[in-house]
């Protein structure tokens, strides 16, 4: 079995210092968020830029060259909904370290993401959606087998396609939750690889809950079949468990320090 993939989420537009770092290409903020996460454990980096349309390739260029020359070619997930910024980032990206991700595509208007993906020899992220949530089980499977046909089409290797099952919010869609895990449990089963964006599942909740709630469903996201989650690697109650569930699922080789490695 494969070490469970963590890719860290904390390099994000979304956040004002780092939308400012990106602005004025000011590295400082950029490498703390990174080396934060790197030391935390993160697998990958994804690099949000937004849509950037003004300055998105050299944005992107930028931010990719920054991190891998200060972090020995640290992998990343390039996420953009601006698709010629993702591939400026693919042509300086070093692969030493594995594939870049492109975050990411769905079955619906941003399905032409995995033709970028397989033109670009990367990973992609392929969301089991269309338009909203999905209504069941069989609709996520159904996006999923239209996604693989036209990646495989392509030319793209299945494990280069990450199905991601939409995790849905627990306050207010609670009883949707066992959906998202039957559609892990089904991805597995036929050897698909997975992941989500795992902290949507406490969004709304209090601060002092979004931690616990994040840490059961990663262990049972995990025991379905999960192979990757986007997370933030700097919860520290997170990363314990996903390392301790690594072990018990028999993806690392138990020591006593394993939770330091």
């Amino acid at each position: 079995m494969a070490k469970f993939v963590t890719i860290g989420e904390r390099i994000h537009c979304i956040s004002p210092v780092i939308r400012k770092a990106m602005d004025e290409r000011d590295p400082a903020p950029i490498l703390k968020r990174a080396k934060e996460q790197i030391d935390a454990g993160a697998t990958y980096l994804d690099v949000n830029i937004g849509p950037a349309e003004s300055d998105g390739e050299e944005r992107m260029k930028w931010a990719v060259q920054l991190l891998q020359d200060n972090f020995d070619n640290v992998p990343l997930a390039l996420d953009t909904s601006n698709k010629k910024a993702i591939a400026a980032g693919v042509e300086v990206y070093n692969r030493t370290k594995g594939k870049p991700i492109v975050n990411s595509a769905d079955a619906g208007d941003r399905i032409s993401y995995i033709n970028v993906a397989a033109d670009c020899d990367a990973i992609v992220i392929a969301l089991c959606s269309k338009a909203g949530v999905p209504a069941g089980v069989d609709e996520r499977m159904g996006y999923l087998m239209e996604m693989l046909e036209l990646g495989m089409g392509l030319g793209m290797e299945p494990d280069d396609m990450w199905f991601d099952p939409l995790v849905v919010v627990a306050k207010g869609m609670q009883d949707q939750l066992g959906d998202v895990l039957e559609a892990l449990r089904q991805f597995s089963e036929q050897g698909f690889k997975s992941t989500g964006g795992l902290s949507n599942v406490s969004n709304g909740m209090p601060k002092t809950l979004r931690p616990i709630m994040d840490s059961a469903f990663i262990a049972m996201c995990m025991q379905a079949g999960m192979t990757s989650a986007i997370i933030n690697p700097c919860d520290q109650r997170m990363m314990e468990t996903i390392k301790s569930c690594d072990i018990v699922k028999n993806n690392v080789l138990y020591a006593d320090s394993y939770l330091d490695l």
